[in-house]
């Protein structure tokens, strides 16, 4: 997607709850704090989506080892 496309997007709630956050001044600290629970939000929910996701389908650890050794050998 190209920086036009992006940019004629409507922003979506989670952006504009972020703009009015951000409408006031924060020191480069707070930013980087803020930056890292966005992170740690983003990556829980993940980590829950893949877990669900891999218990739904009944994936083992061979089926992963299964995957892995066939893109090792076609390397």
């Amino acid at each position: 997607m190209n920086a036009q496309a992006v940019a004629s997007q409507p922003l979506n709630d989670v952006q504009l709850m972020l703009l009015k956050l951000f409408s006031r001044p924060v020191t480069a600290n707070q930013l980087e704090e803020i930056r890292e629970m966005l992170l740690n939000y983003y990556e829980t929910a993940l980590q829950k989506e893949l877990d669900r996701v891999i218990a739904e389908k009944k994936i083992t650890r061979a089926d992963f080892d299964a995957v892995l050794n066939i893109q090792q050998r076609t390397k």
